[in-house]
């Protein structure tokens, strides 16, 4: 498979590459590699959540902003 890249991009992508003492195909590699690992993990975290709905087990509004405040709270 071939990627191409704008001259900016390809100048940035080997750059970063030689900072952490890699080459730009491992980068992409890498990249490509973790993007969609978080992908299927999303699509599996949703289908998660539609069979929980389906099963009726929700969680009121006020609940979800508690706890998402308590995630921020220091």
């Amino acid at each position: 498979m071939e990627v191409n890249f704008t001259p900016h991009t390809e100048a940035q992508l080997k750059e970063f590459a030689a900072r952490t003492g890699k080459d730009a195909a491992q980068v992409v590699e890498e990249a490509v590699s973790n993007m969609l690992e978080r992908q299927a993990r999303f699509v599996e975290g949703v289908k998660r959540g539609i069979a929980s709905a389906d099963r009726g087990d929700l969680i009121d509004h006020e609940e979800v902003v508690s706890r998402i405040d308590r995630l921020f709270e220091s």
